[in-house]
C-alpha cells in the first residue's frame, strides 16, 4: 500500500491511496481525505439530541412485544449517530519516526496524537492508534479517520457483517436498517453485539475493498466474568460516517457508554487497522476473522467429554421418554394427533400449544434404531398431525398449511404470531415434512395426495414474476406485510413436489421462483426470515436457500444455481460470530468454573442478528443446522472458512448440553439448561448432528463413504435427512444403523457412524477424529448388538484407511487399538 499525505492550510490530508495489484500500482478512485473526527457531548442532555427518523410510520406494530424495546434502542440518538457534536479536523503537526508516522492536533477541547504504521505480517494493513487527552470534562468518542469518500452510487458491496449488506443504498430506512436490505442512506452506528465479524467494509467498482477492523479486545466480551455482558457497548460500527460519506468507520468508546466520560486531563486511546486490498469483500472479511481475530485457531482449544454420536444416542432416549419429552395426544377431526408441548409465545395460546419439528429426523431415527416405541407410539400420531395440518375447506386457503402449532384447548391450528397464512408455510409444514416422510414410505397414498394438493396451492399463489406474498389475512384473504417481499426460499416446496410426483410443471415453477429469488434476494443481499415473533427479521432461511439452490442445481445442472448458492453461503457466513478471540481465561457460569473458550460465541450462528434479532439480548444459538451445508460448500469451493465455521459450531460445546438428556440449550445465554420450553428442539439437534457427521464422512473419505440425502428440514436451517436409502462404504452397499452398545470408543474425540450390509454379513464402523491432534484410542465392538442377528460373532475384522486400502487384522478380537490422524478417518469392517 502507498498513502501520501500533503500539508496545506487546513492541515495534513491524504493526497493519494494506491495498492499493489499483480505487480502494478492502482490508485484508489475514491476522493481521498484523511479527516479526523471526535464526537463530544458536554453532558447527558447532549447525548439525547437527535430524534426519530422512521418518517411517521408505526414500526414495529404493537403486537411485536419482543422487538419493540430493541427497536427503541436502535433508534436512539446515539445509535442514529446524531448525539453530541462532531468535531472534524485535519492534523496540523507531524513527526516521522522509523516505520511510523505521527499526526497530531491541539484543539480547545482536547489534545490528539495518532500513530500510523504498516503491519509487517499483513502488508495490506495499516495499524493506527489514536490517543486523546481531555482539556475539558465531557463525553468523548474517537472515530477512525476518513481515508476516502467512496462513490455511493457505484460500488460492488458494502456491509457491517451481521447487520446489513448490499450493493446499493436503500432510502427505505426500515427495510435497510431493520431488515438489513442494502445500506441505510443515513448515517447509523450499530453495536458490536450483533456484528458477527468486526470489519465494516466497502468493495468499490475497482474491486478494491477497504475495511476498518478494531484491535481484538476493544469490543465487548459477552460474558466478561460471572454474568452475561452481551449488551455492553464498546464499539459503534458504520458504513456511512457522521457526515454521510461512504467510508467504513468504527467509533470507540461510544458516547455515554463506559470509558467515554473523561474528567479534565484524563485520556483514552483507540487502536484499529485499515485493510485495503485489491480483493472482494469476502476475502477481506475472512482476513479480519482469521488473521486479526484468529478464528481459524479456535479449534485448537476445543476439548470435549462426550462425542456428538453419544449425544445423539442420549437424545434418542430423551425423545421417547414420556415424562421428559412432553409428548401429548389430542383428538382432532376423527384423528388422534401427537406432538410435543411448546411453551414459548404463540398467537392465541394458553400455554396449550403443541408442535412437531423435524419429521425427517423422526423417521430417520426410527429407521436407524428400529425402536418400537418410536415406530408404534410416536410416528403414527405425528403423521396424523401432518394430515390434520392441511386446510381442508374448499375456500381460498384450500390445500395450504393451517399453522405450525395446534392449540389443544381451542382445538385449532394457528401460526406463530397472528391469524395469517404464509405460502412458505406450505413449503415448510407440508411439503418439506411430507417429502421426507415419503422418502421412507413412498407408497403412502394419503401423504402423496396431501403433497399434490399443497403443490397446487403453492403454484396457484405464485405471481407471474415467480414470487409470492409474505402472508394472507385469514379473515379477509388480503395480502399482508406488503412493506417487505417474500425474500425466502419458498420455491423449494415445488422442487420437492417435482422430485416425488414427477410433474415437470413443478420443476419449471421451482426454477422460476429460484430465478426471482436470485435476482431480488441474493444479488442484492436482501432477505427476510421465517420467525413471526420478530416480524420476519432475516434468519436461518438464508442458509436454507443455499441448500435449496444446490439441490436444484443437482437436478437441472445450470451453473447459475450453484453460483448463486455459493454467493448466498458467503453472505450467510456473516451470521456466524468470529469474535471475541476464545481463550483459557477462567470464568464463573451459574456457580461453575468455565474456561472462556467453553462458552465462546465464536463459531455460533444467529437465530437472527441485525437490529431486531434475538441475538441482541440472547446471543447466538446452539442449533448449528448449517454445519453440514458448510462442509458441502467447502467441497465445492475449497474455501476453508466454511470448514472452520462448520467445526467451530459443532465441536466442544459441552457447556451448553444438559448432561442427562444430551439436549443443548437453544440460546447461548441459557448455557446448559437443556431443552427448556422447547422439547421438540431435540429432533432438530438429532437432525443437524447426523447431517454434520455424515457430511464429514463424505468429505474426509473423498466421497467413498456416502449416503443419500433427503430434503431440508423446516424453519431452522439447511440440514437434511438420511437413512431412507442405502449408501456406499468403499464400494459396498450398506444401510445406516444406530445401535446403542454396538461400538464403544474410549476417546470422546472419536465420532462414529455405523452401517450394515446385511446380505454380505458386514458391519462398518466409520471412525473420525474430531480434533487437531493425532489420536490413539481403544475401540470396543459388540457384534451381538448388530440388528437382526441375536448371536452374531466376528469372524474377520479389517481396517480400511482413508485411501480405501483394506488391511486384515490378525485374530478376531473385538477390542481394537486404533490410531487416527488429526481430522482423520478410518473404517472398521466386521465380517460376522
Amino acid at each position: 500500500m502507498n498513502l501520501e499525505w500533503v500539508n496545506s492550510k487546513k492541515g495534513y490530508h491524504l493526497n493519494k491511496i494506491s495498492v499493489l495489484d499483480k505487480g502494478s500500482w492502482m490508485d484508489l478512485s475514491a476522493k481521498t481525505s484523511g479527516e479526523f473526527s471526535v464526537l463530544y457531548a458536554a453532558d447527558t442532555l447532549a447525548l439525547k439530541e437527535g430524534g426519530d427518523i422512521t418518517r411517521g410510520r408505526e414500526f414495529p406494530e404493537s403486537i411485536y412485544r419482543y422487538i419493540i424495546p430493541i427497536w427503541k434502542q436502535a433508534t436512539s440518538s446515539v445509535q442514529l449517530n446524531r448525539a453530541g457534536k462532531a468535531i472534524e479536523f485535519y492534523p496540523d503537526r507531524k513527526k516521522e519516526m522509523k516505520d511510523q508516522l505521527i499526526l497530531q492536533k491541539e484543539h480547545t477541547l482536547f489534545s490528539l496524537s495518532s500513530s500510523w504504521e504498516f503491519d509487517t505480517e499483513h502488508p495490506n494493513d495499516l495499524k493506527v492508534t489514536v490517543k486523546l487527552k481531555a482539556k475539558q470534562a465531557g463525553y468523548y468518542s474517537i472515530a477512525s479517520p476518513e481515508l476516502a469518500l467512496f462513490d455511493k452510487s457505484n460500488f460492488k458491496w458494502a456491509t457491517v457483517p451481521g447487520v446489513f449488506q448490499g450493493n446499493q443504498l436503500n432510502a427505505n430506512f426500515i427495510n435497510a436498517y431493520a431488515y438489513g436490505q442494502g445500506i441505510p442512506d443515513v448515517p447509523v452506528m450499530v453495536r458490536e453485539r450483533t456484528t458477527s465479524t468486526l470489519s465494516p467494509l466497502v468493495q468499490n467498482s475497482q474491486n478494491i475493498t477497504l475495511a476498518v477492523i478494531p484491535e481484538p479486545g476493544t469490543g465487548r466480551d459477552p460474558w466478561a466474568l460471572n454474568t452475561k455482558t452481551q449488551g455492553t457497548w464498546n464499539l459503534g460500527l458504520s458504513v456511512l460516517n457522521r457526515k454521510g460519506h461512504m467510508m467504513p468507520t468504527v467509533y470507540h468508546p461510544v458516547l455515554g457508554q463506559g470509558k467515554s466520560y473523561l474528567a479534565k486531563n484524563e485520556s483514552l486511546s483507540f487502536s484499529f487497522r485499515y485493510t485495503i486490498q485489491p480483493a472482494d469483500w469476502f476475502t477481506v472479511m475472512k482476513h479480519a476473522a482469521n488473521d486479526v481475530y484468529r478464528f481459524k485457531e479456535a479449534l485448537a482449544l476445543k476439548k470435549t467429554s462426550s462425542s456428538l454420536t453419544n449425544r445423539v444416542l442420549r437424545m434418542a432416549n430423551y425423545v421417547i421418554d414420556d415424562s421428559l419429552s412432553m409428548w401429548q395426544l389430542s383428538p382432532y377431526k376423527n384423528l388422534e394427533i401427537g406432538a410435543q408441548k411448546y411453551l414459548g409465545g404463540v398467537y392465541g395460546s394458553e400455554k396449550d400449544a403443541i408442535k412437531n419439528s423435524d419429521y425427517g429426523a423422526m423417521w430417520m431415527l426410527a429407521r436407524l434404531t428400529g425402536n418400537q416405541k418410536l415406530i408404534n407410539n410416536r410416528l403414527p400420531y405425528a403423521r396424523n398431525f401432518k394430515l390434520a395440518q392441511q386446510h381442508s375447506e374448499r375456500d381460498f386457503f384450500y390445500g395450504a398449511a393451517e399453522g405450525q402449532y395446534f392449540l389443544q384447548n381451542s382445538r385449532k391450528f394457528t401460526e406463530e404470531w397472528g391469524p395469517y397464512t404464509e405460502p412458505i408455510g406450505s413449503t415448510y409444514y407440508l411439503m418439506m415434512d411430507i417429502g421426507n416422510m415419503l422418502l421412507f414410505n413412498p407408497e403412502d397414498r394419503d401423504l402423496r395426495a396431501e403433497l399434490k394438493l399443497a403443490a397446487e396451492k403453492l403454484l396457484s399463489w405464485m405471481k407471474p414474476d415467480g414470487s409470492w406474498e409474505v402472508a394472507y389475512d385469514n379473515r379477509t384473504n388480503e395480502a399482508m406485510f406488503k412493506d417487505v417481499l417474500d425474500l425466502r426460499p419458498t420455491f423449494y416446496g415445488l422442487f420437492i413436489a417435482y422430485k416425488l410426483l414427477g410433474d415437470q410443471k413443478y420443476l419449471e415453477a421451482a426454477k422460476k421462483g429460484a430465478d426471482w429469488y436470485i435476482e431480488q434476494a441474493i444479488n442484492k443481499g436482501s432477505f427476510i426470515g421465517v420467525c413471526g415473533d420478530t416480524r420476519f427479521a432475516p434468519d436461518f432461511a438464508t442458509a436454507q436457500s443455499v441448500q435449496a439452490l444446490l439441490d436444484l442445481y443437482e437436478v437441472v445442472k445450470d451453473l447459475k444455481y450453484q453460483n448463486a448458492a455459493i454467493a448466498a453461503a458467503k453472505i450467510y457466513t456473516a451470521s456466524v460470530y468470529t469474535h471475541p478471540i476464545p481463550s483459557s481465561a477462567e470464568k464463573q457460569v451459574n456457580g461453575a468454573k468455565r474456561a472462556d473458550w467453553e462458552i465462546s460465541q465464536a463459531g455460533l450462528s444467529f437465530e437472527h442478528g441485525g437490529i431486531l434479532g434475538s441475538a441482541n439480548h440472547h446471543g447466538p444459538i446452539l442449533l448449528a443446522s448449517h454445519a453440514g451445508m458448510f462442509l458441502r460448500m467447502f467441497s465445492i469451493t475449497k474455501d476453508s472458512l466454511f470448514l472452520t465455521m462448520s467445526r467451530a459450531a459443532a465441536w466442544g460445546r459441552d457447556a451448553f448440553v444438559d448432561q442427562k438428556t444430551g439436549v443443548a440449550s437453544y440460546y447461548w445465554d441459557a448455557m446448559d439448561k437443556g431443552a427448556g420450553p422447547f422439547p421438540h428442539h431435540a429432533w432438530w439437534q438429532i437432525g443437524w448432528i447426523m447431517d454434520y457427521l455424515l457430511s464429514e464422512t463424505d468429505l474426509r473419505s473423498g466421497g467413498q463413504v456416502s449416503f443419500p440425502r433427503g430434503f431440508i428440514t423446516p424453519k431452522v436451517g439447511p440440514h437434511q435427512t438420511y437413512g431412507f436409502a442405502a449408501g456406499k462404504v468403499y464400494g459396498t452397499t450398506a444401510s445406516l444403523i444406530l445401535t446403542e452398545g454396538l461400538v464403544k470408543a474410549e476417546s470422546p474425540y472419536v465420532e462414529y457412524v455405523t452401517a450394515l450390509s446385511a446380505d454380505q454379513r458386514k458391519c462398518f464402523v466409520v471412525l473420525m477424529n474430531n480434533s487437531e491432534q493425532p489420536l490413539k484410542t481403544e475401540v470396543l465392538l459388540n457384534p451381538r448388538k448388530i440388528p437382526g442377528i441375536s448371536e452374531a460373532v466376528s469372524k474377520e475384522i479389517a481396517l480400511i484407511d482413508v485411501a480405501g486400502k483394506r488391511t486384515l487384522l490378525s485374530g478376531n478380537s473385538n477390542s481394537l487399538s486404533i490410531e487416527l490422524a488429526p481430522f482423520g478417518l478410518k473404517v472398521i469392517e466386521v465380517c460376522y
